[in-house]
């Protein structure tokens, strides 16, 4: 018996909601997907772009970076060929850095301590000037300088090679003096032969007549006026030919000026001058106390010359920044100006018991020790002398600018 035919099933059927349903999630799933392709290439473009501009910074920091070691080593090669020293001190006084100059000249070393240098360094002759004796022995003339560093308490400092240039200093100075030693020759036999000649005939003058004592004593008294002229003379000349500094030392200004007074009060007084000195509360310059003191008592003398009986003298000190002056002031009859162009020269003079060389000295004891004088006058309006001389730091500041 056959069995019956079996019918081919039904597709199943899907609802209408479910095929919109699916319809829409294909549609999203299809705009999602562009946009993801979309960002995908957007992504792209900018890593591209990233890229290029980091090869770009990568090239740009390469640059840079071996531009600074080209400075750095040009730096270096100009620091040790430099003959300036130059050291890096740090905050705790320590030296960062030192070129061979600088160990040269103080024996600066990196890592030792600055202060250890600095004490090879002693107040020169001159302003701003130091000695010391370099790593080989030999003396030495520096000039230093400090410069603060930015973003700390590191400072800079810098060594100058003064030696040379001192010496030609010295060399030049001398025969300046040399030269004027030359100009004064005739001048200076001319001053020396008047006195001379009177005193050889006061002397004479004994030798040849019988006189009564009190006539001797007059004579005798006048060669002798003579002959200490002719010391005097000789002795200016001698001092204005050394115009050397001998030594330097702290002086007190106040004690200075008590010592003036004293000098100079019994020539005043005699003159019929009165001498005011005004001292300051205190204070110190550095340089050759004697021939200072003698500087000032020559403007004095010639202040108190200058006055008639009655007339006043005043010398005061004024502190100004880094210069201190000693001014000396009279009412006396005044310079015209004629004269006054000329008061500085090797023996010019208006007296005739001058010898014409002490304003002379007294402007080169100034100028040795870095100041000068000024002369403010007009007749028969007194005058003004103003030795001005400069403030000079004893110690090398050694940390911390202590």
């Amino acid at each position: 018996m056959s069995e019956p035919p079996v019918s081919p099933a039904e597709p199943a059927r899907i609802a209408p909601e479910e095929a919109a349903r699916l319809a829409e999630a294909f549609r999203l799933f299809n705009a999602a997907s562009a946009e993801l392709t979309e960002a995908y290439g957007t992504l792209e473009k900018q890593v591209a772009s990233l890229t290029e501009e980091l090869a770009q910074a990568n090239g740009e920091l390469r640059r840079q970076y071996e531009e600074k070691a080209r400075l750095t080593d040009r730096l270096s090669t100009l620091l040790n060929r430099l003959p300036a020293g130059v050291v890096v001190v740090d905050g705790a006084g320590m030296i960062e850095e030192a070129n061979p100059a600088a160990l040269d000249m103080v024996g600066a070393r990196p890592g030792a301590e600055w202060s250890a240098s600095a004490a090879r360094l002693a107040p020169a002759d001159a302003p701003a000037e130091w000695d010391c004796t370099g790593e080989n022995g030999q003396p030495r003339r520096l000039s230093m300088s400090e410069a603060a560093l930015a973003g700390g308490h590191a400072r800079i400092v810098l060594l100058h090679d003064m030696t040379r240039q001192h010496a030609l200093k010295i060399a030049a100075a001398r025969n300046e003096r040399l030269a004027a030693m030359g100009e004064m020759a005739a001048s200076l036999a001319h001053q020396l032969r008047t006195p001379l000649a009177a005193a050889t005939l006061y002397v004479g003058t004994l030798i040849s007549r019988e006189m009564a004592p009190a006539d001797v004593r007059s004579i005798s008294s006048r060669a002798q006026d003579r002959l200490r002229h002719l010391e005097r003379l000789i002795r200016d000349t001698l001092m204005f030919a050394r115009g050397e500094v001998l030594g330097r030392e702290a002086i007190d200004v106040v004690a200075l000026l008590d010592e003036l007074q004293h000098t100079v009060e019994p020539v005043a007084r005699q003159a019929g001058v009165t001498l005011t000195v005004v001292p300051p509360l205190a204070g110190t310059v550095s340089g050759d106390r004697k021939a200072v003191a003698s500087a000032l008592v020559s403007l004095l003398e010639n202040a108190v010359q200058a006055c008639a009986g009655g007339g006043e003298v005043g010398l005061s000190v004024d502190f100004a920044g880094n210069d201190v002056s000693f001014v000396v002031r009279d009412n006396g009859r005044g310079i015209p100006r004629e004269i006054q162009e000329r008061l500085f020269e090797p023996f010019f003079t208006t007296r005739e018991e001058g010898t014409g060389l002490g304003l002379a000295i007294a402007r080169g004891v100034a100028r040795v020790h870095g100041g000068d004088i000024e002369c403010e006058s007009a007749p028969g309006a007194g005058s003004r002398f103003t030795l001005r001389l400069p403030v000079q730091t004893q110690e090398v500041v050694l940390e911390n600018g202590q």
